[in-house]
């Protein structure tokens, strides 16, 4: 006797009825959703039901800072500005607690006239606070191997300087032991010196070159984060910080790790080039379409003859520091990268003797 099995189309809707992921078809004239699985009463807490009598209770479970751009994605799906766009947002879930929604939409052409919306959607609340943990972490330790290359690399460098000085005077002194402890001193502050260096440039240039993964990004956040670390530390740095913003919360697309590793490479140089007590200012500019990020400081300046090719490679105009921190010409060529790699521009304006400011600009999406 011949095996029946069930057709495919009662396979998949088994598959979908069971799916933790929502799955849904929205038909935009007649304001409904015309299918959903179980799944979306789960994440959202709300019955299809009461959604199809009022659809705006969606919107007010968005959190207020998103409802926004989650409206503008789904007129540009619905327009078909673009054919499909996934997005992150967050939700409140019947407790209050905040839940993180990929939504996945597609603009769907219907035999009817009437335009259709499907998609899909997830709850990545633990995705999410698993990547903030990592981009938390990874934040300090950039602000910590920074102040690392300052806070420790100096004394080595004094330490360095003072046992040339000794060198010098000692040479004539007939005590070998002495010439010995000197020369102790000088090769292994200098090799620790270099120790500390080469783990910061190794460390900066490893994760520049990791592929890059965009997220909706609140940068005045994530730039105040990197503010506060230095600002924990500002007696033994010695530099006054100042965070501004045209707007409390600022988003943009950005790979955060990597936008925030040029960020602490552009304050880095400041602090390398800026006298004890001088001022660091960090502005962020919300424009139209773009948003500017500035790192401005109060220190030495770019001579004329350095600005040409800053941003090249191993360029000629690289210079140690005010303490003599050493460069390697690298750190001015990362930042262009992941400037460009987010289509964005970078540029200096320098004076010699009354500081630098370094600008980014980046689109918002």
């Amino acid at each position: 006797m011949e095996e029946r099995y069930p057709n495919h189309t009662q396979i998949l809707e088994s598959l979908v009825k069971r799916a933790n992921e929502v799955i849904f078809v929205f038909d935009q004239g007649r304001m409904k959703f015309t299918y959903v699985n179980p799944a979306f009463e789960h994440l959202w807490q709300l019955t299809i039901e009461s959604v199809n009598d009022n659809p705006l209770l969606l919107a007010e479970k968005i959190h207020p800072e998103d409802r926004e751009y989650v409206a503008e994605t789904y007129y540009n799906i619905f327009k078909q500005i673009y054919p499909e766009k996934k997005i992150e947002f967050r939700i409140y879930a019947s407790d209050e607690e905040l839940k993180w929604v990929s939504l996945q939409l597609y603009a769907l052409e219907c035999s009817s006239g009437n335009p259709l919306i499907a998609g899909f959607a997830n709850d990545i609340t633990s995705e999410k606070n698993y990547q903030q943990n990592l981009h938390k972490f990874a934040a300090k330790k950039n602000s910590i191997l920074e102040i690392l290359s300052h806070d420790l690399a100096g004394p080595f460098n004094n330490i360095h300087g003072i046992a040339s000085r000794l060198a010098k005077k000692v040479e004539n002194i007939d005590n070998p032991e002495l010439n010995k402890m000197v020369e102790m001193i000088s090769s292994t502050s200098e090799r620790s010196i270099r120790l500390i260096r080469d783990f910061v440039k190794q460390e900066f240039l490893e994760s520049s070159h990791e592929a890059l993964n965009k997220n909706r990004v609140d940068l005045v956040h994530e730039v105040k984060n990197i503010i506060d670390q230095y600002k924990n530390s500002e007696k033994d740095i010695a530099k006054v910080f100042d965070l501004k913003a045209t707007s409390k919360k600022i988003f943009v697309a950005i790979d955060k790790y990597k936008f925030i590793q040029a960020i602490n490479n552009l304050i880095s140089n400041a602090i390398k080039f800026t006298h004890d007590h001088g001022k660091i200012s960090i502005s962020i500019d919300e424009k139209e379409n773009s948003v500017v990020l500035a790192v401005e400081d109060d220190g030495i300046g770019i001579p004329a003859n350095r600005q040409e090719g800053l941003f090249e490679k191993f360029t000629k105009a690289r210079r140690p520091g005010i303490r003599g921190e050493p460069s390697v010409g690298l750190g001015m060529s990362i930042i262009k990268t992941i400037v460009e790699w987010h289509e964005g521009k970078v540029w200096f304006e320098s004076e010699e003797g009354k500081g630098s400011t370094f600008y980014i600009e980046i689109p918002k999406e």
